[in-house]
């Protein structure tokens, strides 16, 4: 893995904003001071993410959600939800925010960073932890995600990538990415996540598989309550697999939220870190443009031993266990060390579930997803040419790179007797 090129999205201000999501209060600060505190970062490109703008966020919102969030100026403590709020979905587990339309314009443009990263091939595998925010629909925030930077991200792919394949390893069904694509053939979803009654959002049956011409191209594969690293790595290297030779996409997108990881106050699971980077190696190998995200996780310290943990994956890196000392080191108590410990809990997924939904799956893919030599040869429009042609003379404009230093420093071989200390190059596109 090491000889593919990376690239990690950073600005000050993307981590100070994402520090402000109300779920995840300081857990962006967290998850970037432990992979600066293990030297990843001079081991990738680090590129400085731009905010996205209003017409990049048009491309799935509408104007007048975006227009709704540009009125969250100053937010009270006390402020109370209007009938107005809730329509557009803010209020109960979306409360407003002052200056929401800038949070979420930094949060989008995380993505498009990574995006226009794989565009220009300037990285191979491009990674934004502060995105992966699934369950924002076009009109309106819902489940901590007021906007869904991951469908914004994938229509910026698709200006290159004709065939994108979606994969979501959050706890909880990615159902705004779904609702996105079910009517489309060219963005495939696919979504390993917990299903039970009561279990938000309460969508991802097995049958659910997309509707009318994206008949099929939606994949979900319910688990029950405290899946294990061992249901999870079967269950994912059967259907990756098959999915990816039949559907044979053009770049990947991977949505890893932590909250699939044991002790998550809002999960249900039981995996380790092991599971994750065995799905994600599956993915890396196949050597397709990949964007790697973030998406929940609520104990905060275990999301970033997991993302710091597939950071040092990307890399070709090896962690030591040991989380070194700096800011944060408390809050990785009392252990102070990488691993997370499967719980005790009985995984409720029998064999015999786990093999009907396999092969429940494996049926609708050879039933309603042809493989591109069995598709009938079909020509771009006009429209589609010019838009690719536009596309293609931007990225030319944006492939010089300005070179600059970054506000952090990361110290070698964690010596912190040594006063030596290699300063990282951050990068970002000219306007």
């Amino acid at each position: 893995m090491s000889k593919k090129k990376a690239c990690y999205i950073w600005d000050e201000k993307l981590i100070e904003e994402s520090d402000r999501l109300p779920a995840v209060i300081g857990r962006a600060s967290m998850v970037h001071n432990i992979i600066e505190a293990f030297n990843l970062m001079g081991k990738l490109t680090v590129v400085r993410s731009t905010p996205a703008t209003f017409e990049d966020m048009k491309e799935f919102h509408s104007d007048l959600y975006l227009d709704q969030l540009k009125k969250y100026i100053e937010v009270d403590e006390d402020y109370m939800s209007t009938a107005q709020d809730e329509e557009f979905g803010i209020g109960y587990d979306c409360p407003p925010v002052s200056n929401m339309f800038d949070l979420v314009s930094c949060i989008a443009g995380g993505s498009v960073t990574a995006s226009r990263c794989l565009l220009l091939g300037v990285s191979d595998v491009a990674i934004n932890w502060c995105g992966g925010w699934h369950h924002a629909h076009r009109l309106k925030a819902e489940g901590f995600c007021y906007v869904n930077d991951i469908v914004i991200a994938i229509e910026k792919l698709r200006k290159k990538f004709p065939k994108v394949l979606y994969i979501d390893l959050d706890v909880h069904h990615g159902n705004g990415v779904e609702e996105a694509y079910s009517q489309s053939d060219s963005v495939f979803t696919l979504s390993f996540h917990k299903y039970e009654v009561g279990f938000f959002p309460g969508t991802g049956g097995i049958d659910n598989i997309g509707s009318q011409g994206g008949t099929g191209y939606a994949c979900n594969f319910p688990l029950h309550a405290s899946y294990t690293d061992d249901t999870m790595e079967y269950a994912f290297e059967k259907v990756f697999n098959a999915v990816y030779s039949t559907f044979e996409p053009d770049a990947i997108v991977t949505q890893c939220g932590a909250d699939a990881l044991a002790r998550d106050p809002n999960g249900g699971a039981t995996l380790t870190t092991r599971s994750y980077c065995t799905c994600v190696q599956h993915v890396l190998d196949k050597r397709k443009p990949t964007l790697l995200l973030g998406g929940g996780g609520y104990n905060h310290a275990n999301a970033a031993r997991l993302w710091a943990s597939l950071t040092a994956l990307v890399a070709g890196v090896q962690l030591d266990d040991q989380i070194p000392e700096h800011s944060d080191w408390p809050q990785y108590g009392p252990s102070f060390t990488m691993a997370i410990e499967p719980t005790l809990t009985k995984d409720c997924n029998k064999k015999a579930y786990i093999e009907e939904c396999i092969t429940k799956i494996l049926d609708h893919l050879n039933k309603y997803v042809k493989p591109i030599s069995e598709e009938p040869a079909t020509k771009r429009t006009k429209t589609e040419v010019e838009n690719v042609i536009s596309e293609t003379r931007y990225c030319h404009n944006k492939l010089d790179f300005r070179k600059k230093v970054s506000m952090f420093a990361v110290k070698e071989n964690n010596d912190t007797s040594k006063n030596e200390s290699k300063v990282n190059d951050v990068y970002e596109f000219i306007d």
